[in-house]
């Protein structure tokens, strides 16, 4: 399938209401690049947004099944390492090219208001999540939701690691998952 770029991204109008919802989780470019080079070293990869205590609320890496996702999981959304900023694709990613991103249900209820931004910035990672040893740590920031948006995705629905178990995979989602910059992630009302 081809890719496309958003409208928004070419400085167009909003797509209509009957739009797909907001992704749960986008990414910035370093944090994509740094996927592909992990993706490269260890193959498939997953990542889990921590709920605290010994992480603090990092997101880890690790590599594809390595992480045993709970019933109760929540998929944020499959990262897709295929796109660039702005780009939107009409098929979901392969094993391959997809990273699925996990929360734990109770984590979930807590942030589900807000689109996590994935980042990366100079650091050790936490625990045992593959970007360690590069000098560099996976960040995560957010974005509250719109009314909209909010209730667009409670709409939606989410999908589960029970369901993912049984089979249940999500559409490609429709909108950028890539964004040049946090300020264009996470821009303040003016």
């Amino acid at each position: 399938m081809s890719t496309t770029e958003h409208p928004a991204a070419a400085g167009m109008p909003a797509p209509a209401a009957d739009a797909p919802p907001e992704p749960r989780v986008v990414a910035l470019p370093a944090a994509m690049e740094l996927l592909r080079t992990l993706r490269e070293r260890h193959g498939p990869l997953m990542m889990h947004q921590s709920g605290g205590c010994c992480d603090g609320s990092s997101p880890m890496c690790y590599p594809q099944g390595e992480f045993l996702v709970g019933d109760r999981d929540v998929l944020l959304g499959v990262l897709d390492l295929r796109l660039e900023v702005g780009e939107v694709r009409a098929d979901a990613p392969s094993d391959a090219d997809g990273v699925p991103v996990w929360i734990s249900g109770p984590q979930f209820d807590l942030w589900q208001h807000t689109q996590l931004v994935l980042d990366v910035v100079p650091g050790r990672g936490a625990g045992f999540s593959l970007e360690s040893p590069e000098g560099v740590r996976f960040l995560t920031r957010s974005r509250v939701f719109t009314a909209a948006e909010a209730a667009a995705l409670s709409a939606a629905g989410v999908l589960t690691g029970a369901a993912w178990e049984d089979g249940a995979r999500p559409a490609a989602p429709g909108r950028p998952q890539v964004v040049a910059t946090v300020a264009e992630a996470c821009a303040f009302p003016r």
